[in-house]
């Protein structure tokens, strides 16, 4: 398995990881209301998500990806996504384990991420990485939740 890795604003990979999230976002179209974001993605805005939080790829091109927010009271993971051909092989969970490690030196004891409500299939593959539904939230002008709030806390481990 290939390490995680930090990306940093001006690394040449990031524009592979543009092209990895919109494929791998593609499936969503159609399944989701209101349209993902991913659509408004731009190299630009990989760059700003380097600089005021993390991006993380694991493989060369990337195959897999995961942007990290540290916010006052967790780590937000966002645009979590895995190359169909790389599915199924552990890369998400070891990204999710590389975003605990962060976490956890980043003093934030728990991760949270968003998913959308008519993506059971990703509910219930980050309910097997230890999230659990915590709440929902609606997208601006939805009068029904659009998105499901799964969190998993981060355990301390006591040094020495």
């Amino acid at each position: 398995m290939t390490m995680p890795r930090r990306l940093a604003p001006d690394d040449p990979s990031l524009a592979d990881v543009l092209s990895l999230i919109r494929r791998s976002f593609a499936y969503m179209e159609g399944r989701i209301d209101p349209p993902s974001s991913v659509r408004h993605l731009t190299l630009a805005a990989l760059r700003e998500q380097c600089r005021r939080g993390e991006v993380w790829a694991a493989g060369t091109p990337p195959a897999a990806c995961v942007f990290l927010t540290p916010r006052p009271d967790c780590l937000y993971l966002g645009k979590l996504a895995v190359d169909a051909p790389h599915r199924g092989t552990g890369l998400a969970r070891q990204l999710v384990e590389a975003a605990a490690v962060r976490a956890r030196s980043l003093g934030l004891p728990m991760l949270r991420l968003q998913t959308r409500v008519e993506l059971t299939e990703n509910h219930a593959a980050f309910a097997r990485m230890g999230f659990r539904r915590t709440g929902e939230t609606a997208h601006p002008g939805f009068g029904r939740p659009t998105s499901v709030i799964m969190e998993r806390p981060v355990p301390f481990t006591p040094a020495g």
